[in-house]
C-alpha cells in the first residue's frame, strides 16, 4: 500500500483537457529494502548526500520497533521514547531529506547486473545500488499467551528489557550461548532467574556455562518447557512441562525471555547473494555483499548485539559505503 504523499502519481491540470497523471517513478540511485532503524538511516545518509533514494519498508514498516513499548537505551531521549514514535521520527526525518517511502513488499530481486532490479506485486524498480535492511525475526515458542502477553512480561531481548523487571523472578528459554548470557545479565536486575532448557545440558560455550553454574541466582530446569502463559493484565504465570515425567508445575514470574534464536529475512535474496548456515548475509568487506554494488545493514547480517542503535549505525556505514561505490563507478 502506498500513502498519498509517497511516490503517489502528481496529476498535471491542463486547461485543454483532464487531468492526466505522470508515470510512476521507478527508477532511483538507491533502493533501500526494509525500514527499521537501518533502513531509515541509511535513506536519511544516502538522501543527504544527494541520491535519489526509495524505501520499500515492508510489510512492518519500522521493524521490530513498533511492537515494543518504552526504550530506554536509545541516546538522545532523557526520558526515553515508545519504539513506535522512534520509528515514526526516523520515518519522517528520512522523508525530510527527500527520501521516498513505499509501504510495499519486494517479492523478487535481480542482482546479477546493474541495474539491479526490485520486484514488488504491482510494481518493478531499478537502482544502480541496493542496501538491504531487512532485519531478523527472533523465533518464538509458539504457546498459549505468548503473543497475548508480549511487551506485557514476554520479551525476546534482555539487554533492551531487563531494567524493567527489577526485583522480579524471571524465565530464560533457551540453552545456547544467548540464552545463557542473557540469564547472567537479568541477575544484575531480577531475584531469581529460571533458566527452561529443552536437553539435560547447555549448548553454551563451558566458560558461559560455568559462570551460569556459580550464579546462586540462577535456576535450572533441565528437560523442561514453558507450555502455558498466564497472568491478567501482565504475565504472572508460567506453566512448565518435564518432557521426560510429563509432570507439570506453574511457577509464579514476572517476565519470560525467549532466547531460542532468529531468522533473519534472507529467503528472498537465496541464490543472489552469499548467505551463512543460519540463513545471515555474509559480509565480505565492511558492509559489501558478495555482489558489486548490494549493500547489508543492521540485523539482517548482524547476529551479536541486534540493537536499534548497532542497526542504526550500520545503516550509516552502508550509506557511506555506497556513496563511494558510486562516486567511484559514475563513468559506467
Amino acid at each position: 500500500m502506498m500513502a498519498a504523499d509517497e511516490g503517489a502519481a502528481v496529476l498535471e491540470t491542463n486547461n485543454d483537457g483532464p487531468k492526466i497523471p505522470d508515470k510512476k517513478k521507478t527508477k532511483f540511485d538507491v533502493i533501500i529494502i526494509g525500514a527499521g532503524p537501518s533502513g531509515y538511516t541509511a535513506g536519511i545518509y544516502c538522501s543527504r548526500a544527494g541520491y535519489d533514494t526509495l524505501i520499500l519498508s515492508g510489510i512492518l514498516p519500522g521493524g521490530q520497533l513498533v511492537n515494543t513499548t518504552e526504550v530506554e537505551n536509545y541516546p538522545g531521549f532523557e526520558n526515553g521514547i515508545m519504539g513506535p514514535d522512534l520509528m515514526i521520527d526516523m520515518r519522517k526525518q528520512s522523508q525530510r531529506m527527500g527520501t521516498t517511502i513505499i509501504d510495499d513488499i519486494a517479492v523478487d530481486v535481480d542482482f546479477r547486473r546493474a541495474p539491479y532490479k526490485v520486484l514488488t506485486g504491482s510494481e518493478e524498480y531499478e537502482s544502480r545500488a541496493v542496501i538491504i535492511a531487512t532485519g531478523a525475526n527472533p523465533k518464538k515458542m509458539g504457546i498459549t499467551g505468548e503473543e497475548e502477553f508480549s511487551g506485557k512480561g514476554v520479551s525476546y531481548c534482555a539487554t533492551c528489557d531487563g531494567p524493567f523487571f527489577r526485583n522480579l523472578e524471571l524465565i530464560v528459554v533457551g540453552g545456547g550461548d544467548s540464552a545463557i548470557e542473557e540469564a547472567t545479565f537479568l541477575t544484575k536486575f531480577a531475584t531469581r532467574v529460571h533458566v527452561v532448557h529443552r536437553r539435560d545440558e547447555l549448548r553454551a560455550s563451558k566458560v558461559m556455562q560455568e559462570r551460569a553454574m556459580n550464579n546462586e541466582k540462577i535456576q535450572f530446569h533441565w528437560n523442561s518447557e514453558v507450555i502455558e502463559i498466564n497472568g491478567d493484565e501482565k504475565m504472572q504465570q508460567a506453566v512448565l512441562k518435564n518432557l521426560k515425567t510429563n509432570e507439570e508445575k506453574t511457577i509464579k514470574v514476572g517476565g519470560l525471555f525467549v532466547a531460542i534464536g532468529h531468522q533473519p529475512n534472507t529467503e528472498l535474496f537465496k541464490n543472489q547473494i552469499d548467505l551463512d548456515d543460519e540463513g545471515y548475509i555474509v559480509l565480505k568487506n565492511k558492509t559489501h555483499t558478495n555482489m558489486e554494488g548490494v549493500f547489508a545493514a543492521g540485523d539482517v547480517h548482524d547476529r551479536s548485539y541486534r540493537q536499534a542503535i548497532t542497526a542504526a549505525g550500520y545503516g550509516c556505514m552502508a550509506a557511506i559505503d555506497v556513496d563511494k561505490f558510486l562516486t567511484e563507478n559514475a563513468d559506467k
